[in-house]
């Protein structure tokens, strides 16, 4: 089974649960995203886990909802991603490290920086999730009136993976040379100054830091509109997608591989992990309870507000106890509005239940025991519909302990998930290569 492909697993983390009422739950952890005692035990379970990494998502504004939703929610406080991650890898060895740094707002040298530190600081462990920021609400945070146009976020995402990169390897791995008895700190011959001056940014460079230890930490990348696949396709290595079903699966991962055909890059050169919400139970009947007993603490206000901003439409006068009546088109996501209607006739959700599940998490979800969960997932790997997932824990700490405890010894019972790491970099572990440094080419 040597050549067998194997599962790549990250952990969503920031917020600890993608459910709305995961803090309310029983035996949860209330302030979890806050809490880093919490948090350090989380990140040392996942490594026992022999999980990839840790992911932090990161809002630059409090959340765009009406207050009687924004009060229950979770997401309103919780650590910057870059002050935290640095905390994690002094109390783990081998789990990666993502935080999302915005390419709207974040200048490039800092990003630049500040991820480079947290690679030397982890050993190796570092990666960017590159974001060009939804939330127009950001803006108003950063001495702007209003939001940048969607096509010049992305114009620019793509100048600063660019600059970035380019400040990434300002030196030559081998340009601190250290000389005790000549005085000499570094080679003068191996510091590049990157001299960038483009549409969006002028960066003059060296950055103040020696090269990265995995060169270039990971890039993550999110998009899912056509300009974000594109992103993902040129410059990403692992990309969290937004798939509800197999065959939304298979069909992104079909289109941005092709994409990477196109450009000349490697297809293993990028790993495609869709976001799974995953509760586990000893019973498929105990695993639906668990997320039955979930969607019921999501609020009605929560879960309304979310139901109103998916349909693009005030939901709030609806029979809370009736079907989910005829919806008129509007600006909304029409993909978006499409799957819910779409969900409330697959399942004959009232108003009321569909309102609890838009609250909660309405993405891709499995539920049962560990044996039906690695069916699927094996499922979704052998037939392209992903190189792993981004998972989710519907409450911490127990959805995260169900997952590592039950669901990985099945996986690795198959040969699909790894018993020890493979390395001591994140690169090493999921499989990539250290990017060669663009100005000083190794000799051969």
């Amino acid at each position: 089974m040597s050549d067998q492909r194997q599962l790549r697993l990250g952990a969503f983390m920031r917020p600890v649960s993608i459910h709305t009422a995961a803090w309310r739950y029983p035996g949860g952890t209330p302030d979890a995203n806050f809490n880093l005692k919490a948090i350090t035990g989380f990140a040392q379970t996942l490594e026992r886990g022999r999980f990839d990494a840790f992911f932090m998502a990161d809002h630059l504004a409090v959340l765009n909802m009406p207050m009687d939703a924004l009060k229950r929610s979770a997401t309103v406080t919780s650590f910057d991603p870059l002050t935290l991650l640095p905390a994690l890898a002094m109390v783990t060895e081998h789990l990666g490290l993502i935080a999302t740094a915005s390419t709207t707002f974040e200048p490039a040298y800092t990003i630049a920086r500040r991820f480079a530190s947290l690679d030397h600081i982890s050993g190796g462990r570092a990666a960017w999730n590159l974001v060009t920021t939804s939330n127009p609400d950001a803006a108003l945070n950063f001495g702007m009136e209003e939001h940048m146009a969607h096509g010049d976020r992305y114009a620019r995402a793509r100048e600063i993976v660019d600059v970035v990169t380019g400040l990434w390897d300002s030196w030559a791995d081998d340009a601190f040379i250290r000389d005790a008895d000549s005085g000499i700190y570094f080679d003068t011959d191996k510091m590049h100054v990157l001299d960038h001056k483009g549409e969006y940014l002028s960066v003059r460079g060296p950055l103040n830091i020696a090269r990265p230890i995995q060169g270039w930490p990971v890039i993550v990348q999110a998009g899912a509109s056509e300009a974000g696949r594109q992103l993902a396709a040129e410059t990403a290595e692992v990309i969290f997608a937004a798939t509800p079903t197999l065959a939304d699966g298979k069909a992104f991962y079909a289109d941005v591989k092709g994409r990477m055909d196109k450009l000349g890059r490697p297809r293993d050169h990028l790993k495609v992990l869709p976001g799974a919400f995953v509760v586990v139970g000893d019973t498929a009947d105990e695993a639906k309870e668990k997320r039955a007993l979930l969607d019921s603490l999501v609020h009605y206000d929560s879960g309304i507000a979310s139901l109103s901003i998916a349909l693009g439409h005030d939901a709030s006068k609806f029979d809370p106890d009736g079907p989910l009546p005829e919806i008129p088109e509007s600006n909304a996501s029409k993909s978006g509005r499409e799957r819910v209607i779409a969900l409330a006739e697959r399942e004959g959700l009232s108003v009321r239940q569909l309102a609890g599940r838009l609250g909660g998490y309405s993405g891709l979800a499995m539920v049962g025991t560990a044996t039906m969960i690695a069916d699927q997932m094996q499922e979704w790997l052998e037939q392209e519909g992903s190189d792993g997932f981004n998972v989710m824990f519907p409450y911490l700490p127990g959805g995260l302990d169900d997952f590592v405890d039950k669901v990985v010894p099945e996986l690795q019972r198959r040969g699909l998930f790894r018993r020890e790491y493979e390395g001591t970099t994140l690169r090493e572990n999921l499989g990539l290569p250290r990017p060669e440094n663009q100005f000083f080419p190794a000799k051969s």
